[in-house]
């Protein structure tokens, strides 16, 4: 290793990235970003190439959610049994060869094959995303393994939605939706090949199961935990609460925001991409934050406790001073996506919960990620007709103090954390 190499390795290291998986953190963005550009048009294109109107279109997306939350699942648990790389690389094949379909068929105006194979792509990214995910866990150094996270969540988020819906708004005036479509092909096999080509990280390429565990087993396992390891369980369903509110708002608080308190269509979005934008930068900093004051410590203040208070505040502040005082809807929308990112150490508590057991509390993680995008449009269909919009949202905020008291039993083993002490004194003499 040259000096210029290894005094980049050290930086990075410094920065709570490990540097053996740099590429892959590069590769992640681009696939995201690949994956995002969809976001803010494919309903309406679905509706208008075969699926013939919004509900047809959203049967399409509703099975491409229950995809997604199984394949986030199977990230973690496959990754056990075939090792992060071969997950990925699956996830990557699946990705591609079915949204290849769903762009032939859409352009067919077949409405079934459309179905089938967007359903099924929906496999694709979080075997990719989450497999990674789970390298992370299995490499970062345990001492910076919060700042590690907070960088798969920086280039996690700042590919979908951010970067890729901005890769939209300037390409579809130029190539038109399909055109869109087809780039973000392109995009993001880029990512996958630099992800994939690029980290040369041995651990990611073996599976984490001890080669006595059958698959059968290993499967099983990744879910019994929940109950073998009962903190584990909690940490799941705190990962479910972190943005289960997120998703429910997105139902209701469009036609709020935008008719009720006058904002328009156009200062509604630019509300989200605030949102959503301070997010990503926050989760790098409550990732490296939370190496220096505590995983449970962050996620308690500033994810849980910080929530409860800016859902609150997202809702009622606007509604109460009116269309004529954006700039504060602003500010709270920020604060909401900063408190956002306070749950971003979960990531890192939970596989350091049962360290022999990485794999399959990082599969149950997963799906819990996966299960929030259900368990938040749910509370709203429930909830919205008897208790109105202010109720839904102190439901919400009521969740959020759920998640405050649940995770308080999060604590590490005394072993663990001692370490994670040691293990942070021999990251800073090696960075110096």
């Amino acid at each position: 290793m040259d000096q210029a190499t290894s005094r980049l390795s050290r930086l990075l290291t410094r920065w709570g990235l490990p540097a053996p998986l740099f590429l892959g953190y590069v590769g992640l963005l681009l696939f995201m970003i690949g994956d995002g550009v969809e976001s803010g048009f494919i309903a309406p294109y679905m509706a208008a190439n075969g699926a013939g109107d919004d509900i047809r279109a959203s049967y399409i997306i509703t099975v491409y959610g229950v995809a997604v939350m199984l394949a986030s699942w199977l990230s973690g648990a496959l990754s056990e049994l075939w090792g992060p790389r071969r997950v990925m690389l699956a996830g990557l094949v699946i990705w591609l060869v079915f949204d290849v379909l769903f762009l032939l068929s859409a352009a067919g105006g077949n409405y079934t094959l459309m179905l089938v194979s967007y359903g099924l792509r929906g496999f694709g990214y979080p075997m990719f995303a989450f497999g990674f995910l789970v390298w992370i866990t299995a490499v970062a150094p345990v001492a910076r393994l919060g700042a590690a996270v907070g960088w798969f969540y920086f280039a996690f988020t700042g590919g979908l939605p951010t970067l890729g819906s901005l890769v939209a708004s300037f390409t579809n005036p130029i190539l038109g939706h399909y055109g869109t479509l087809w780039l973000s092909v392109g995009i993001l096999a880029l990512g996958g090949l630099v992800c994939l080509l690029g980290v040369r990280e041995r651990t990611g390429y073996q599976r984490l199961a001890p080669p006595e565990v059958k698959p059968v087993q290993s499967l099983v396992s990744s879910l019994s935990i929940a109950w073998r390891k009962p903190r584990i369980g909690v940490g799941m369903i705190v990962r479910v609460i972190n943005t289960a509110p997120e998703f429910g708002m997105l139902v209701f608080f469009p036609t709020i925001f935008i008719s009720q308190i006058g904002f328009g269509e156009s200062r509604w979005l630019l509300l989200v991409s605030v949102i959503y934008g301070t997010n990503i930068f926050f989760n790098l900093i409550f990732g490296v934050l939370s190496d220096r004051i505590g995983w449970q410590r962050t996620i308690f203040w500033f994810g849980a406790i910080g929530c409860a208070i800016s859902i609150l505040l997202l809702y009622f502040v606007p509604l109460a001073l009116g269309a004529d005082y954006y700039w504060v809807a602003l500010l709270v929308g920020a604060l909401y996506g900063a408190t956002l990112a306070g749950f971003v150490p979960i990531s890192a508590l939970l596989p350091s919960l049962s360290p022999e057991h990485k794999g399959g509390a990082m599969a149950l993680l997963n799906f819990g990620a996966g299960a929030a995008a259900f368990v938040g449009p749910a509370i709203v269909s429930l909830f919205l007709g008897p208790v109105g919009a202010a109720g839904v949202v102190i439901i919400f905020a009521a969740l959020y103090v759920v998640a405050a008291v649940l995770t308080r039993f999060l604590t590490l083993p005394e072993e663990t954390e001692r370490a994670i002490a040691e293990d942070a004194s021999l990251q800073e003499v090696s960075t110096r």
